[in-house]
């Protein structure tokens, strides 16, 4: 099934204009969604929304949106007022400033999106722009789902690509976690070399095409099994045994590590001193 747009409008450099449609990169329906049931007689649960002052259902037709700007005291707006504060990024995804790719931080992307040309006239300017920011990110606004965000723009193979960004207002300072106030400032040098030995047997090119999801893969197979009516016996899952000396579960590891990469030695069978005095 091709992809639908969420979005259209305009992605804007300096005075260039392009037409532009936005396409989620990811896709939510791959995790497996489940039903609330009545456990007694097996019927689906029906979510209501209910009025306790009048004691009775609410359709959607009388649900209006309200502010609590006091306790119980709600101002209503309705959507004209919403039309009164649409910003220039309703319509536009105006990139005003360029820089590195390295420079956006992991931290603080949110979601991922496709730009794609909106019409064959817009798809000449949009390769010319897409070669135009190799190893650059584009950073402008965006309002989306009756918000504003912060996105960086990027080339990505025939296309660009969106990525919604946290404000670093939304990002938790790391000196909240009161936990990492233990952790030490210093380590021991040999520690750390025999540590990145250890690592760098794992290292080899990254492919997360070969990564599944074996959570969700399991839990098919589960439902499948009872939809058949067969039982399923759960694995045993031992725990992980804590680390009391440090080096010595680096060197264990790094000795398992080379173990299973040593060649096994073919034996050739010699002939018998029978068959060499024949």
């Amino acid at each position: 099934m091709a992809a639908r747009p969420t979005w259209k409008g305009y992605l804007k450099v300096s005075l260039v204009n392009i037409p532009v449609k936005v396409f989620p990169a990811t896709e939510s329906g791959a995790t497996i969604s489940f039903n609330q049931l009545h456990g007694e007689c097996r019927t689906r649960i029906q979510q209501k929304r209910w009025c306790p002052q009048c004691s009775r259902e609410v359709s959607n037709t009388d649900i209006v949106k309200g502010y609590e700007f006091e306790k119980g005291h709600y101002v209503i707006v309705n959507e004209d007022d919403f039309e009164k504060v649409r910003p220039e990024s309703t319509r536009v995804i105006d990139l005003v400033q360029f820089a590195d790719e390295s420079s956006i931080d992991p931290m603080y992307v949110d979601r991922t999106y496709y730009l794609a040309p909106d019409g064959p006239v817009a798809s000449d300017a949009f390769a010319v722009m897409r070669e135009g920011m190799k190893g650059k990110v584009g950073v402008g606004k965006l309002a989306l789902y009756g918000r504003e965000y912060l996105v960086a723009v990027r080339p990505y193979q025939r296309g660009i690509a969106m990525h919604t960004l946290h404000h670093t207002g939304e990002i938790r300072a790391i000196d909240q976690v009161e936990e990492l106030n233990s952790v030490p400032t210093t380590v021991k040098p040999e520690e750390v070399k025999l540590a990145k030995q250890v690592i760098g047997t794992f290292e080899r090119p990254l492919d997360l095409a070969t990564y599944q999801d074996e959570y969700r893969a399991g839990l098919q197979q589960i439902i499948d099994a009872k939809i058949a009516g067969r039982e399923v016996v759960a694995p045993t899952v031992e725990a992980p045994p804590k680390v009391v000396n440090l080096m010595e579960a680096l060197r264990k590891s790094l000795d398992s590590v080379t173990a299973r990469k040593m060649p096994v030695k073919a034996t050739v069978a010699r002939p018998s001193a029978k068959r060499k005095r024949a």
